[in-house]
Parts: structure tokens; C-alpha cells; sequence
């Protein structure tokens, strides 16, 4: 029995393809923290897949686009100041992943800033051209 290489030509090394597949998917990452500051829950909602997955730390998963949005309701009246520094990006046809080190410090209006940091894993998917977040491992904790 044959069975044939997968055709990762696209996605070589150095190719253009992979750079701008790279670069796009920083330009989601600095797309999502800036629509976080800004409390744009639609542009946010829009960086996810409808079936998107985000893990962390002692809570269950959030699964959909639905219930992160549920989520994020109890966020609109807090400061959000974060940065994300890019460890590495792998690309796999329609297929990514991206490791970073994330600093998010929250402030609410009448409390104490609070900053937790910490590694995340995110796997993206290139759906109708544009990178999407799948899966989100997010290992953030007190700083």
C-alpha cells in the first residue's frame, strides 16, 4: 500500500506564503489584544472559530463563540492592558500553531489592578482564507 506525502509545497520554509501566513496571524494577535482594550466583543467574537475551545487553569472549558461572549459581559466596566510576546509560530497548511508569553493586567473601575501572566497555546485554522483561533490554551496566573 502507497500512500502518498502530504503536499506541504505552500507551506515551506522561507516561502512568501509562510511569511505572510505568519504575519497574519500576529496581526490577529495585536487585533484581538487591541479589541480587548477596547471592549469590542464583536471584533473579538470575529478572531474565533464558532467552535473555538479555550482551556485554563482550574475551570471547566469555554466552549463556542456564545459562551465566551457570555463571559466577556463581565469585563465591561474593567481596564484591560495586555501584551503578548511572540514565541514561535508553526504553520501547517490551513493548519498553525502560536506559542506566546501573555502579560493582561485588569484594573476594575472602583478596585486594585490585578496582572497574571503566563504561556499560551493557541491552534489556529485558515477558514475562508482568514486565520482563525480553534483552541486556546491560556496558563495564566498571578503575577
Amino acid at each position: 500500500m502507497h500512500v502518498a506525502a502530504p503536499d506541504f509545497k505552500h507551506a515551506m520554509i522561507g516561502s512568501q506564503n509562510v511569511k505572510s501566513d505568519e504575519q497574519a496571524i500576529r496581526d490577529l494577535i495585536a487585533a484581538w489584544l487591541h479589541a480587548s482594550k477596547l471592549h469590542d466583543n464583536k471584533a473579538v467574537l470575529a478572531l474565533m472559530a464558532e467552535d473555538v475551545v479555550f482551556l485554563q487553569p482550574a475551570q471547566e472549558p469555554i466552549r463556542g463563540r456564545a459562551a465566551f461572549a457570555k463571559m466577556q459581559e463581565k469585563l465591561a466596566n474593567i481596564d484591560i492592558q495586555s501584551h503578548a510576546d511572540i514565541q514561535e509560530i508553526k504553520i501547517f497548511g490551513d493548519w498553525a500553531y502560536c506559542w506566546n508569553h501573555l502579560t493582561v493586567t485588569i484594573t476594575p473601575q472602583d478596585g486594585k489592578a490585578v496582572t497574571r501572566a503566563g504561556p499560551v497555546l493557541s491552534v489556529l485554522n485558515r477558514r475562508d482564507g482568514n486565520w482563525l483561533i480553534a483552541r486556546d490554551a491560556n496558563m495564566l496566573t498571578a503575577a
